[in-house]
């Protein structure tokens, strides 16, 4: 008898239909909905494609950096450090391209590495000391954040050239305007959820924040996979700063500073447990969205700032309480 380590298990059968009601992503899917129609009955701005459009713009930096921060606390980790990281390799990037030092495509290689030695570097130090991941990724927010600023000089470096931009551009698509880096931003949801869902390494991340000592028995080099999911974690971030330069046009050194904590909402709402084993990077697609709609349909509804940041608080919490019963019902 074989038993499966995918998130979902085999939706085949006549249990499918339960399956698929009681996954992880149901809820935050649900509420997803709930929200549209919510926005939809109450402001006339909110269901049109240019919204949507907006709306996905808005979202798909923290959303790609979401992606990294579902692969770390799948292991019952936490990087704090993402948005720092994040706003260093967009500095690198641009001032690397924007003076002339290298081409755009190396500057952007360039950034992609450094982004990743955050992550192999903050893998290191969460295995082979070992320290907390909290406590190793408070300390590289605060490296990074410092980096940022000393190599950019408290600067925003503009007239970036236009391959670093490009995926800012737009499209036509059913009579709306879609950006280049949406794409990009979903395209990379539908890499990492195949990888997670369908491959042994998958299924190895799973196992992995289930148990890691019943994960090293099975055969898993489970210090091995520690550390190239951060590093893995730490590239995703390089891709966020591609995408965040692309959306603003410059390299600002003050970008980033919550999208840290952006993320792990995004996360959480999407229905990844902070104890680790369960979640899917679907389902923090889902969180980023249910974060974007809320921001955007109450800023339509004239509600102030101060107060969406609120309900997001509530959100939070209520998906940790969801979580914390879940657990508790499945022992």
């Amino acid at each position: 008898m074989t038993t499966s380590t995918a998130p979902y298990g085999n939706l085949t059968g006549p249990t499918a239909l339960r399956r698929l009601v009681t996954a992880p992503t149901a809820g935050p899917l649900a509420a997803l909905v709930l929200a549209c129609a919510f926005f939809s009955l109450t402001t006339d701005q909110f269901l049109s494609g240019g919204n949507f459009s907006l709306i996905i713009q808005q979202v798909m930096v923290v959303g790609a950096l979401a992606v990294g921060q579902t692969l770390i606390i799948l292991t019952a980790g936490i990087d704090l450090s993402c948005g720092a990281v994040m706003a260093f390799g967009s500095i690198v990037i641009a001032r690397m391209a924007a003076q002339g030092t290298v081409p755009p495509l190396v500057a952007i290689v360039l950034g992609l590495a450094v982004c990743t030695g955050f992550g192999l570097l903050n893998g290191l130090l969460v295995k082979l000391i070992p320290l907390p991941p909290f406590i190793v990724t408070l300390g590289m927010l605060n490296v990074a954040f410092a980096l940022t600023h000393i190599y950019s000089n408290e600067q925003t470096v503009t007239d970036l050239p236009g391959a670093l931009t490009f995926l800012g551009t737009t499209f036509p698509l059913g009579g709306t305007d879609v950006t280049y880096g949406s794409l990009v931003a979903l395209a990379l949801f539908g890499v990492f959820a195949y990888l997670l869902s369908s491959t042994s390494w998958g299924r190895h991340v799973y196992a992995l924040g289930n148990s890691p000592e019943a994960a090293r028995l099975n055969g898993i080099r489970t210090g091995r996979l520690t550390i190239g999911l951060y590093a893995l974690a730490g590239l995703v971030y390089g891709l966020a700063a591609l995408l965040l330069i692309s959306r603003t046009g410059v390299g600002d050194p003050q970008a980033g500073q919550t999208d840290n904590l952006d993320s792990i909402t995004a996360v959480v709402l999407g229905g990844t447990s902070l104890f680790g084993g369960r979640g899917s990077v679907l389902g923090s697609l889902v969180g980023a969205l249910i974060v974007g709609v809320f921001r955007n349909g109450l800023q339509l509804m004239g509600v102030a700032s101060i107060y969406q940041t609120l309900i997001t608080g509530v959100l939070v919490i209520l998906a940790v309480t969801v979580d914390q019963i879940s657990r508790k019902r499945t022992r």
